[in-house]
C-alpha cells in the first residue's frame, strides 16, 4: 500500500548577473562587500525535465536555495542543509529541502571575473583560491525533513567519496519511491547505495507534525513572548522571526503553526524569505515570515510588524500595535502549565529525593495549547447553524450567540480571533457533522466536564497534559523501536580535502528511464483506497449559562422576574394601575438579562396564532417594555435577546381604524440592532436550520410511522445530528431521490429569504417614511461598515441622507427611504443566498420581489401613520403652572421636558428611598426666571411636585448634550444649564418638543441672559412688557429726577479741565430740613463748579439743593459722621483740630470715575495735592479714609495699587537724582502719609519726634533674636504673628532688615525684645516700636522698594491672588457642588474635586489678611490697604476688616452700610464681575461678592453670637446678588448709577409696590418674618473678633449644597409665601399637583421648616442637649415659658426680642410674641406658616416643634422615672427634713433636692450600691401624724437611710419604683 511521491529533484549552481557562460562565475568584489548579493543562482539539471501533471514545477526556487545570496567565499565550507517553504497558487505548501556544498572556482573564470567587473579595484589582492556554492534540492509536498536530509546526504557523500554507485540510480530510485498514506503506516525505502530508511507517517493527518520544534522555540523565546506571538497569529497582526540560522526559522514557523492547532494560518507564511525578496514585508496583510538576521537592518522601519528574535531571545512589540491577549483566567491557568512543562524540576525542585523527570516536553507543550483551544472553543459545536445539508453541508458560526453564552462578548482576543480567517477556516473544516474526527474533536465533544474540573488543580491539569503528550506522540512515532535507519554518512572533514572533482553532470535519460519504468508500474497495480472512519461529530454538553457561575447575575434575580412576570400579567387582565405602579421596578430589573429573557418568554404565552390584538395602553406598556429591553441589547445581540422578540414585534398589533392595524415593531425601530447586518444573517440562519430539521423530521416520520415515544425521542434530534446521519445515508441513496433532497432544502431557504425581506422592510421603514426622522448621516452604504455599524436610528433615514448626496437632490423623498432600505435588504439577500446555494433564477425573483415587498409596506405605513397620529397622545402628567411673582412674565410657554438626575446623591435616591430624578414637567423662561416644574417618573412619588428655578441672570454656562431616557428608546436633545446660585438643570426635550422650538428657547435664554444694556435686566424691565424690554429702553418715570442726574454728570464732563468758575455761595441746609427738599426737585440746570473750593458750601448754588443732600444722604456720609471722620456744618466755619475732613474734590466725579462724591482725606491736604497724587495710583483710586477705630484713632485707609513710576518715587532713596517733577509729586505723597500718621494721638503724644535722638532706651528694640510672644492674642491664646510670620515670609520690602527678624514681630506686637546682655544693641536696629501706618500692598508691584529709616510708615509686601483665580477656582467648586454626572472615580469625589477647587485656600488667604489687619489696627497702628486695582480684593480686606473690629457692622444697618459704603460706593464692579451684559459677557462670571459673603459665613459660624443677622441673611444676599431682581448690586460705580438715574430714584418711588432695592425688600421681609433674625444674638461689646482662618476651620458654605426641590429656592420670598398660604386654605388652583396625606422627608426635598427650623426649636434644642452634657437636670420648659410670658406681657408689643444669650449665663429665655403662640403652645410649624422659622443651621431632618416639646416632656419624666417629697432622716443626730426626692433610672440614682425648684442637687444615692429597700419604724424625731406604714428603710453598702412618706400608699409607691430599678439593672 502505497502511493509514489512526485519529488522534483535540481541541481542549482551560482552564476554571475550578466554571464552566459555556462562555466561558474561570481564577483570576486564580494570579498569586500560581504552581504552585497549580487550573484545570481542558475538550474543546471532538474529531474524530471517536464513538470509531473498534478504538481507544476515551483518558479523562482534557486532564490530560495541561498536566501542571503549567491557568493563566493575564500575558504571552504561545511555543507549545509535546511527546509524552506513555497506555498503555490491554490494554497498548496511545497518542502523545499536544500542541501549545499562548496566547490572551487577554477582560475580562469577568475580572471574573466576582473575583466568583466570595471568597477574593481585592480590593485586588490586576489586571495589563492575562491570556492562557489552549489545546491542539491528536493521539492516535495510531503514533509519528512529528516528522510529529505539523508537521501540529499546519500547524494553527495556517494559523490564526495567516490562510492561506486552511479548518481542517476539513486536520483531515479528517489523520485519514484513510494511513500505510504497518513494513518501510522510505515515503510523502508532504499535508494539503491547499500542505505535503508524508514518512513513514518503520523496516524492522525490533521495533527500536525512538530518532532521538538515547540520545545525549541520556547527555550529560545520563554513563555511570555510564545505567547504574545501566539496571541498574535491568531489576532491577525504580522510576525518576523529573525535568527542567523536557516534551519531554525523553519523549525519557529512550523512550531507556531503546531501550538495554533486546530486553527489553520491561512495568510502568508514563508519560514525562510530570500534577501531579493524583502519588500514582501510591506505588505498590508498579516503574514508569518521568518529572514536571516544578516538583513537585521532593513527590519529596523517596519512600524507594524511583531518581530522576535531567536538568537537573541526577544520579542518587539512596535508602540503603535496592541495585540490582544487571552482572557484572564485561561491566560494564567496556561502559564501555569507552561511553567510546569518546561521547568519540572520546579516543582520538585526543593524536595530531598526528586524523582526523575520523562522528557517528552515538545508534546506536552502542544497539549497544553489543545487545552487551551478546547477550553476556548468549548461548545462551538452548539452555535453552528446548518443551513444546507446536500449535496454538500453548508454551516455558519453564531459569533454573537457563542459569546454571550460564555460571557465573553466583551473580550477583545476572542472576537478577533473569531472574526480571523483562520476561524472560518477552521468552521468549514471541523463544521460537519460527519467526518474523521482527531484529537480536537474528542477533546471538546468528551472531556469539556474534566476540564472544568481541572481547572483548579495543577496535579490534574498535568496528568491531563502527559495523557495528551503521548497521544500526540503516538502520532508522530507509531513504532519506535522498528525505526532502523542505515545511511552512508561522508568522512569526517571530507569537505576539506585539498581537491575536489567537480559534482558532474548527470545523464538525464537514465534517469527518466527509471521514472516511465515506475510510472508503468504504477498503471497495473490495484487502485489504493484509504479508509476514512467517518463518524457523528460528538458536540459536547450544550453551553449553559456562564453567567450563572461567574455570578453576575444578580442575587435577587428571582425577586425581579417575578416582578417582571407580575407587571405583563397585570397588563394582559387590563389592570393598568397596578402595572403603572410595578413599571418602573420592571424597567430597573430589565437591566439583567435573565429579565429579559423572561421578558420575552412571558410575552410568548400571550400570542396567539401569531398575533396579540391589544388596546391602546397595553400596547404603550409592552412597547416600552421592549424597548426598554432592546437598549441595553448590543449591536450584536450576544443574548439572543433582539432574536426572541423579533417574532414578537410582528404579533403585537393594535387596531387603528377601520382594517389598519399597528404592529409593535413601528415603535421599536430605534436601535442598532436592527441595522447590524450579522445579526440578520444569524437570524436567518438559525430559522432555516430549524426549518431544514423539521422537513428531515418529517420525512423521518412519513417514511416509519413508529410508536409514540419514538417520535418523542425524534423530537429531540438536534440539527447536526440528523445532517449526520442524512450525510451517512446520502451515497446509499438513489439519484432522484438526491435530487428531490437538494430541491427540497434550496426551496426551503429561498421561502426563508422572502420572509426575512419582509421582516427587514418592516424593521428598517420608518413610521413616518415622508419625514425621515432624526435625519444622521451614517454608512449604510457599505457592507463593511454595517456589519460594525453603532446606527441608532432607523437605517433608512439615516439612509437616506447619503443617498441624497449620491444623487444630488436637496430633499430627502420617501422614495430615498425605499431605496436605502432595498439596497440593505438586496445586499443581504445576496449574501446568504450564496452563502447557502440558492440557484440563480430564484434569486433573479427575489431581487424583483423586494422593490415590491418594500413599497406594499410603505402603503401600509402610510395609512398606520396617518391613524396614528389621530390617537389621543399618550396621557402625560399634566403641565403644572409655576406661580410667578409680581411683575414677572413667561417668555416662552412651558416646554414639555424631563429634568435628568445630575451627580447629587439626594435626588437619585442613593441615600434611601425613590428617585426624585428624572421628573417629567416642563421648563418655563420668565423674564427673571428659569424654572422647571414637574413630577418625578417614579410613581412611588408621582404625587409630589419637583421644582428647580434659577434667576435667568445667574446662568454661566449652558452647553448641548444628547440624553438617553431611561423610559423611552430615543436618544434625545438636551441642554445643561449651571447657574451662578448652585442649580443645575439638566433637561432632556420630550419628543413633542421641535428642535426649532428648543433652539427658540435657548435664543431668548441667551437675550434675557446678557441683555444690550443695564436696562434690559429683569430689575428695570419688571412689570413692562417683556418684548418692550429687549428693543427699548422703558419711558422715564420720573423726568425730572432723570435730568436731573443727566445734567449733574453733564456738567461734570463740562467742568473737567476748567480752573476757574464763578462761584455761588450756598448754605446747606440742617438736616432737618431736608425732608422739605422732596418737593423742590424740578429743577434742572446744575452750575459748573469751581475744582479748587474746599468746602461744600462755597460750591453749592441754590439749585444743587436736592443733588448734594442726596449725595450727603448716601452711605458714605452717615458712616463718616458716625465715626466722626468729618462732618458737614451749616457754618463756614470748620473746626481746624479736626484732623479729616469730607472733601467735594470728586464730587462731580472727574478725580476717579469709581469713587464716591465724597471723600475723607487729612485736613491738611489741599484737592489740589490730591488731584496730583490720583496719577500715581490704578484708576486713580488715591488713599482715603474709610474707618476709624473709636479706641485707638487708628485709621484704616484704601487705594488702588501704585502705578510703577509711583513705586520708585514713594520709596526713593533720598539722595537718588530725579527729575523734579517726579520728584514733587512723591514729595506730596509723602507729605499725604505724614498727614495721616500725624492724624494718630498716638504720633502726636510722642510730640512728632523725628529723630533717632529722641527715643529712648525704653522705646528701643535691641536684639536680632526673635522670640515668638505676640502681646495680641486671639481669643484662643494661639500666636498670630508666629503664624503670620510663618505664612507670608517677608513681611517688608528688601529695606535695612533685610532678613525678617524678631524686630519686626516685636514691633508689630507691641512688645519690647529683651537687650541681648545689657549691652548697646545694634545701631540699626534702633527704630521706633512700631511703625504709625502699614501699607499692605502687592509683592509683586514693591520689588526693589527701599525703605527709608526715619520713615513711620512700613510695606508690608504679600501675595495675594487674581481675579483669574477666582473665576477658575469658582467654576471648580460649581464642579465639586453639582456634579453633571454621578461620580464613579474615585479621583472626583466631592472633597477631592473642593481641594482641587482651591476657593478654601482663597478664603483662608483674605480671612488671613485681613485678621492681620485687624490686629494691628487693634494695636494702634494705621494701615494702608494697596492692592491691585483696589476694588477688588482690597474691597473684600477693607470691609472683612470693618466688620471685625466695629460691633455696628455686624447689625442689620451696619451690614447695610458697609455694603453700601465700601462695595457699591467704591466702586466694586458688580456688572462687570458678574458679566450682567452683553459686553461684558467674554470676562467670565467672577464672584468676588460671593467670596467674601462666604468669609463672613465662616466668621458667623465661629462667632454666632456676634451678629444681629442669621445664616440666612447671607444666603439671601448671596442668592440676589446675582439674580437682577434689584437694582442694587447693577452697575459698576456711583458714577454710572447717576448717569442712568438709578442713585436717587428710589427715594421718590418708595409708594410704588415694586421694590427696587434689596435693602428695603429685607426691611419689609423682617417686618413680617423674623427670617433674617438671629436668635443667638448677645453681643458683647465692642469687641474684635479674630477668627481662625486655617482651612481646617474652614467649613463647606450649605448654600453651596443645599436644595429644596420641592418648592425651589427659598430666596424670593413672595412665592414660598403664596404657596404655603395656599396649602392652608384648602383652594389649591387646578393646576397643582394631586394631593397628598402623606408626608416625607428627603434630604433634598422638604418644607423650608424642616431644612432651615425656627430658632426656637433649635434652641431649646440646643439648650436640653447642653444641660445633659453639664449633667444638669433640665427645667421643664412650661415653667421657662411661663415665665417668659410673665415679663413677656410687660412688653407686649415688642416683636420677637433678642434674648441674652452671653455665653456666660446658663439659663437662656426665649421671648415669643403671645398672640403668635397661643394659649395651647402649639408649635407645629405646618400651623403657624413659617413666620417663626428662621433659618440658622440648615441641618435637615429636623424634629418639628411640637415633637420637640413633647420631647423635653419624655425626657424628663424619663430622667425622672419617679419623684415625689419625702422625709429624710438625717446622720447620727441629726434631725429629719422634708426634701425633693427625684428617681433617675437612667443615671441609676435616687437624687434629692431642696425644693423642686431647685436645680443644684444636695446629694446622690446610687442604686448600684443599695443593698434592700424594707418597710421601716418611725425613730425619734420622726413626723408626726403619720402612718406607721409610710416608713421604709434603704441599705446601702454604707449605710441604712430612714425615709418617710406621706401616706402608706406612698410609700409602698416609692419601694416598688426602687425595687423595679434595682432588679432592672
Amino acid at each position: 500500500m502505497g502511493e509514489p511521491e512526485q519529488y522534483v529533484f535540481g541541481l542549482w549552481e551560482e552564476t554571475h548577473a550578466n554571464s552566459t557562460q555556462t562555466e561558474w562565475g561570481s564577483d570576486h568584489v564580494l570579498l569586500h562587500h560581504p552581504g552585497g548579493s549580487d550573484g545570481q543562482g542558475r538550474i543546471l539539471q532538474r529531474f524530471p525535465e517536464k513538470d509531473w501533471e498534478d504538481n507544476p514545477f515551483p518558479q523562482g526556487i534557486e532564490l530560495f536555495c541561498q536566501p542571503s545570496g549567491w557568493q563566493l567565499v575564500p575558504e571552504r565550507l561545511p555543507p549545509s542543509y535546511f527546509v524552506a517553504v513555497l506555498t503555490d497558487i491554490n494554497s498548496e505548501r511545497h518542502y523545499c529541502a536544500c542541501f549545499t556544498f562548496w566547490e572551487e572556482v577554477d582560475s580562469t573564470q577568475k580572471s574573466l571575473h576582473s575583466e568583466v567587473d570595471e568597477d574593481d579595484d585592480s590593485g586588490s589582492a586576489q586571495p589563492e583560491q575562491l570556492f562557489a556554492p552549489r545546491s542539491l534540492v528536493l521539492v516535495s509536498r510531503l514533509d519528512h525533513s529528516e528522510v529529505f536530509r539523508n537521501c540529499l546526504g546519500l547524494i553527495y557523500t556517494v559523490h564526495i567519496d567516490g562510492v561506486n554507485v552511479p548518481l542517476e540510480t539513486l536520483i531515479g530510485n528517489l523520485l519514484t519511491c513510494l511513500i505510504p498514506i497518513a494513518g501510522g503506516s510505515q515503510r523502508t525505502i532504499t535508494l539503491g547505495a547499500g542505505d535503508r530508511q524508514v518512513i513514518q507517517t503520523p496516524i492522525s493527518d490533521s495533527l500536525p507534525v512538530s518532532s521538538c520544534s515547540v520545545a525549541v522555540l520556547f527555550r529560545q523565546l520563554g513563555i511570555i513572548n510564545v505567547l504574545y506571538l501566539f496571541c498574535a497569529a491568531l489576532t491577525e497582526h504580522k510576525i518576523l522571526f529573525l535568527s542567523s540560522s536557516y534551519q531554525r526559522l523553519s523549525d519557529a514557523c512550523r512550531a507556531l503553526l503546531a501550538i495554533m492547532f486546530p486553527l489553520k494560518y491561512s495568510f502568508t507564511y514563508v519560514p525562510i524569505l530570500p534577501g531579493k525578496l524583502l519588500e514582501v514585508l510591506s505588505t498590508p496583510t498579516p503574514f508569518i515570515i521568518g529572514v536571516n538576521s544578516f538583513f537585521r537592518s532593513e527590519t529596523q522601519e517596519l512600524l507594524d510588524v511583531v518581530i522576535a528574535d531567536l538568537d537573541g531571545g526577544t520579542v518587539t512589540i512596535p508602540e503603535c500595535v496592541h495585540i490582544s491577549l487571552l482572557p484572564d483566567p485561561l491566560l494564567h491557568q496556561t502559564q501555569t502549565a507552561l511553567s510546569m512543562v518546561l521547568d519540572p524540576e520546579l516543582e520538585v525542585a526543593d524536595h530531598a529525593f526528586p524523582p526523575p523527570i520523562p522528557v517528552l516536553q515538545d508534546k506536552e507543550i502542544r497539549a497544553v495549547f489543545l487545552l487551551l483551544f478546547a477550553h476556548l472553543f468549548r461548545g462551538y459545536r452548539w452555535c453552528l447553524h446548518i443551513i444546507r445539508i446536500h449535496p454538500e453541508p453548508v454551516i455558519r458560526f453564531h459569533k454573537a450567540a457563542f459569546l454571550g453564552k460564555r460571557a465573553l462578548s466583551e473580550d477583545d482576543f476572542l472576537m478577533k480571533v473569531l472574526d480571523g480567517m483562520a476561524f472560518a477556516g477552521f468552521v468549514s473544516e471541523r463544521g460537519p457533522p460527519y467526518r474523521p474526527i482527531d484529537l480536537f474533536d474528542e477533546l471538546v465533544g468528551n472531556e469539556v466536564e474534566r476540564i472544568r474540573l481541572e481547572e483548579g488543580d495543577n496535579h490534574k491539569m498535568m496528568n491531563h497534559v502527559k495523557e495528551l503528550a503521548e497521544q500526540l506522540f503516538k502520532n508522530e512515532n507509531p513504532y519506535p523501536a522498528v525505526a532502523m535507519h542505515k545511511v552512508q554518512r561522508p568522512k569526517e572533514s571530507s569537505h576539506l580535502q585539498s581537491r575536489h572533482t567537480s559534482f558532474p553532470h548527470l545523464d538525464e535519460v537514465t534517469v527518466q528511464l527509471f521514472i516511465d519504468h515506475a510510472a508503468a508500474k504504477q498503471k497495473t497495480a490495484p487502485p489504493i483506497v484509504k479508509a476514512e472512519m467517518k463518524r457523528m461529530v460528538p458536540s459536547g454538553p450544550p453551553l449553559g449559562d456562564a453567567v450563572d457561575r461567574n455570578g453576575s447575575v444578580l442575587a435577587n434575580s428571582a425577586r425581579r422576574l417575578e416582578v417582571v412576570r407580575n407587571c405583563i400579567t397585570y397588563i394582559f387582565e387590563n389592570k393598568m394601575l397596578e402595572a403603572k405602579k410595578l413599571m418602573p421596578a420592571v424597567l430597573r430589573a430589565l437591566k439583567g438579562r435573565a429579565a429579559r429573557l423572561c421578558l420575552t418568554q412571558e410575552l410568548n404565552l400571550h400570542v396567539l396564532q401569531n398575533r396579540a390584538v391589544l388596546d391602546d395602553q397595553q400596547f404603550d406598556y409592552v412597547v416600552r417594555m421592549m424597548n426598554c429591553t432592546l437598549q441595553d441589547c448590543s449591536h450584536m445581540d450576544e443574548h439572543g435577546i433582539a432574536a426572541a422578540l423579533l417574532p414578537l414585534v410582528t404579533a403585537f398589533c393594535r387596531k387603528l381604524g377601520a382594517g389598519i392595524t399597528q404592529f409593535a415593531y413601528s415603535c421599536v425601530q430605534e436601535h442598532m440592532v436592527w441595522t447590524n447586518m450579522q445579526f440578520w444573517e444569524a437570524m436567518f440562519y438559525s430559522d432555516v436550520q430549524n426549518h431544514i430539521r423539521a422537513l428531515y423530521l418529517e420525512v423521518s416520520e412519513n417514511e416509519q410511522p413508529s410508536s409514540d415515544q419514538k417520535q418523542d425521542g425524534s423530537e429531540e434530534h438536534g440539527a447536526l445530528e440528523i445532517a449526520s446521519e442524512q450525510r451517512r445515508l446520502w451515497p446509499t441513496l438513489s439519484k432522484d431521490k438526491q435530487q428531490e433532497l437538494v430541491q427540497k432544502e434550496e426551496s426551503t431557504v429561498f421561502s426563508q429569504a422572502i420572509h426575512y425581506a419582509n421582516r427587514m422592510s418592516y424593521l428598517l421603514l420608518p413610521l413616518d417614511t415622508s419625514k425621515n426622522r432624526l435625519l444622521r448621516g451614517s454608512a449604510l452604504g457599505d457592507v463593511e461598515s454595517v456589519s460594525n455599524s453603532y446606527v441608532t436610528n432607523s437605517i433608512a433615514g439615516s439612509m437616506a441622507e447619503s443617498y441624497d448626496t449620491e444623487s444630488g437632490f436637496e430633499d430627502a423623498e420617501s422614495s430615498d427611504v425605499a431605496n436605502s432600505v432595498v439596497r440593505f435588504i438586496n445586499r443581504f439577500v445576496d449574501k446568504v443566498c450564496n452563502e447557502s446555494g440558492v440557484t440563480n433564477e430564484h434569486l433573479k425573483a427575489l431581487h424583483a420581489m423586494i422593490p415590491d415587498i418594500v413599497q406594499m409596506h410603505i402603503e401600509t405605513l402610510d395609512a398606520v401613520h396617518r391613524e396614528s397620529k389621530r390617537l389621543p397622545p399618550i396621557q402625560k402628567p399634566k403641565l403644572l403652572r409655576p406661580t410667578l411673582l409680581l411683575g414677572e412674565e413667561l417668555m416662552m410657554e412651558g416646554m414639555r421636558v424631563h429634568l435628568m438626575p445630575d451627580g447629587r446623591e439626594e435626588t437619585s435616591g442613593a441615600l434611601g428611598g425613590p428617585p426624585l430624578l428624572p421628573a417629567e414637567g416642563a421648563i418655563f423662561l420668565t423674564t427673571y426666571r428659569l424654572i422647571f416644574k414637574g413630577t418625578p417618573i417614579d410613581p412611588l412619588v408621582g404625587e409630589q411636585v419637583v421644582t428647580r428655578s434659577f434667576p435667568v441672570a445667574s446662568l454661566i454656562k449652558e452647553k448641548k448634550i444628547s440624553v438617553n431616557l431611561p423610559m423611552d428608546q430615543f436618544i434625545q436633545e438636551g441642554l445643561q444649564l449651571r447657574s451662578s446660585t448652585f442649580q443645575l438643570m439638566k433637561i432632556a426635550f420630550d419628543e413633542e418638543v421641535a428642535s426649532d422650538l428648543a433652539e427658540l428657547f435657548r435664543k431668548h435664554m441667551h437675550k434675557l441672559r446678557y441683555p444690550q444694556h443695564v436696562h434690559g435686566t429683569f430689575a428695570f424691565t419688571v412689570g413692562q412688557s417683556a418684548k418692550m424690554a429687549v428693543e427699548q429702553k422703558g419711558k422715564d418715570k420720573n423726568p425730572s429726577l432723570k435730568t436731573l442726574s443727566k445734567n449733574l454728570v453733564k456738567s461734570a464732563k463740562k467742568t473737567i479741565g476748567r480752573q476757574y468758575v464763578t462761584r455761588k455761595k450756598y448754605t446747606p441746609p440742617t438736616w432737618e430740613q431736608r425732608s422739605s427738599l422732596q418737593s423742590e426737585m424740578d429743577e434742572d440746570e446744575i452750575s459748573e463748579v469751581d475744582q479748587t473750593s474746599l468746602t461744600l458750601s462755597s460750591t453749592i448754588k441754590s439749585s444743587d439743593r436736592q443733588t448734594m443732600s442726596s449725595v450727603v444722604e448716601r452711605a458714605c456720609c452717615r458712616d463718616y459722621q458716625r465715626l466722626g471722620l468729618g462732618t458737614l456744618s451749616n457754618s463756614l466755619t470748620r473746626s481746624k483740630n479736626e484732623p479729616f475732613r469730607i472733601s467735594t474734590v470728586n464730587r462731580m466725579y472727574t478725580v476717579c470715575r469709581s469713587y464716591p462724591g465724597l471723600l475723607i482725606v487729612p485736613q491738611s491736604i489741599p484737592d489740589s495735592t490730591i488731584q496730583r497724587i490720583s496719577r500715581c495710583y490704578r484708576q486713580s483710586r488715591f488713599p482715603v479714609v474709610c474707618w476709624r477705630s473709636s479706641r485707638t484713632k487708628a485709621v484704616l485707609l484704601r487705594s488702588g495699587g501704585l502705578h510703577g513710576k509711583g513705586v520708585v518715587g514713594f520709596f526713593k532713596s533720598p539722595n537718588a537724582p530725579s527729575s523734579s517733577q517726579a520728584d514733587s509729586t512723591s514729595l506730596e505723597q509723602e507729605k499725604y502719609l505724614q498727614a495721616v500718621v500725624s492724624s494718630m494721638p498716638s504720633y502726636s503724644d510722642t510730640g512728632a519726634r523725628n529723630t533717632l535722638s529722641g527715643f529712648t532706651s525704653a522705646h528701643m528694640s535691641s536684639s536680632g533674636q526673635f522670640s515668638p510672644v505676640a502681646v495680641a492674642k486671639r481669643r484662643d491664646g494661639s500666636d498670630f504673628f508666629a503664624l503670620w510670620v510663618g505664612k507670608w515670609g517677608s513681611i517688608r520690602g528688601t529695606g535695612r532688615l533685610s532678613t525678617y527678624n524678631a524686630d519686626v514681630g516685636n514691633r508689630l506686637s507691641g512688645k519690647e525684645s529683651p537687650q541681648a546682655n545689657g549691652g548697646p544693641s545694634e545701631t540699626h536696629f534702633l527704630r521706633p516700636q512700631r511703625a504709625y501706618l502699614y501699607i499692605i500692598g502687592d509683592k509683586s508691584q514693591l520689588k526693589g522698594a527701599k525703605q527709608d529709616s526715619f520713615q513711620q510708615w512700613e510695606v508690608v509686601p504679600i501675595e495675594v491672588f487674581d481675579v483669574r483665580q477666582v473665576k477658575a477656582s469658582f467654576k471648580k467648586l460649581m464642579k465639586a457642588c453639582m456634579p453633571s454626572s454621578v461620580v464613579v472615580d474615585p479621583d472626583t469625589t466631592f472633597y477631592r474635586c473642593l481641594q482641587e477647587s482651591e476657593w478654601m485656600c482663597l478664603l483662608h488667604k483674605v480671612l488671613q489678611v485681613s485678621v492681620l489687619v485687624v490686629e494691628l489696627l487693634d494695636s494702634g497702628s494705621s494701615i494702608m490697604v494697596s492692592l491691585e486695582d483696589g476694588w477688588d480684593i482690597t474691597t473684600q480686606v477693607v470691609s472683612l476688616v470693618q466688620l471685625l473690629s466695629d460691633p455696628y457692622y455686624r447689625t442689620f444697618d451696619g451690614f447695610r452700610l458697609l455694603v453700601e459704603k465700601e462695595w457699591l460706593s467704591f466702586g466694586h464692579r458688580f456688572s462687570h464681575r458678574g458679566a450682567q451684559t452683553l459686553a461684558s459677557q467674554n470676562s467670565g462670571f467672577t464672584p468676588v461678592f460671593l467670596q467674601f459673603l462666604d468669609c463672613v459665613h465662616q466668621i458667623h459660624l465661629q462667632f454666632p453670637m456676634e451678629f444681629e443677622f442669621s445664616q440666612y441673611y447671607l444666603k439671601f444676599l448671596a442668592y440676589h446678588y446675582v439674580s437682577n431682581r434689584f437694582r442694587t448690586f447693577l452697575l459698576d460705580s456711583d458714577y454710572e448709577r447717576i448717569e442712568l438715574g438709578v442713585m436717587y430714584e428710589e427715594k421718590g418711588e418708595k409708594k410704588s409696590q415694586q421694590v427696587k432695592s434689596v435693602w428695603d425688600y429685607i426691611d419689609r421681609l423682617n417686618k413680617k418674618t423674623p427670617i433674617f433674625f438671629n436668635f443667638m444674638f448677645a453681643p458683647e461689646d465692642g469687641e474684635v473678633l479674630k477668627p481662625y482662618s486655617y482651612i481646617s476651620n474652614l467649613k463647606v458654605w450649605d448654600f453651596y449644597t443645599e436644595e429644596t426641590l420641592s418648592e425651589g429656592p427659598s430666596y424670593d420670598w413672595e412665592l414660598v409665601q403664596g404657596k404655603q398660604e395656599q396649602t392652608e386654605e384648602g383652594d389649591r388652583p387646578d393646576t397643582a399637583a394631586p394631593t397628598s396625606q402623606r408626608r416625607i422627608v428627603w434630604p433634598c426635598y422638604d418644607r423650608r421648616s424642616k431644612v432651615v427650623p425656627d430658632a426656637i426649636t433649635k434652641l431649646l434644642q440646643e439648650l436640653q442637649g447642653l444641660e445633659m452634657e453639664l449633667g444638669q437636670v433640665s427645667e421643664k420648659w412650661k415653667d421657662t415659658w411661663d415665665k417668659i410670658k410673665a415679663t413677656q406681657r410687660s412688653e407686649s408689643n415688642s416683636l420677637l426680642m433678642s434674648s441674652n444669650l452671653s455665653h456666660h449665663r446658663r439659663t437662656q429665655g426665649v421671648y415669643l410674641k403671645d398672640s403668635m403662640v397661643g394659649s395651647a403652645i402649639n408649635l407645629s410649624l405646618d400651623s403657624e406658616g413659617s413666620s417663626s422659622s428662621a433659618p440658622t443651621g440648615g441641618m435637615s431632618g429636623r424634629p418639628s416643634t411640637s415633637t420637640l416639646y413633647s420631647q423635653f416632656q419624655s425626657t424628663e419624666s424619663e430622667n425622672r422615672s419617679f419623684e415625689g417629697i419625702l422625709y429624710k432622716k438625717g446622720a447620727l443626730l441629726k434631725p429629719w427634713k422634708q426634701r425633693w426626692f427625684v428617681l433617675d433610672k437612667t443615671k441609676h440614682q435616687l437624687r434629692y433636692y431642696e425644693t423642686r425648684q431647685d436645680k443644684e442637687c444636695k446629694g446622690v444615692i446610687d442604686l448600684a450600691e443599695v443593698e434592700s429597700v424594707v418597710p421601716g419604724t418611725p425613730t425619734i424625731g420622726a413626723p408626726k401624724n403619720i402612718d406607721e406604714k409610710a416608713f421604709f428603710d434603704l441599705k446601702t453598702t454604707k449605710r441604712v437611710y430612714n425615709f418617710c412618706a406621706q401616706d402608706s400608699g406612698n410609700a409602698q409607691l416609692w419601694m416598688d419604683n426602687v425595687q423595679s430599678c434595682l432588679s432592672d439593672a
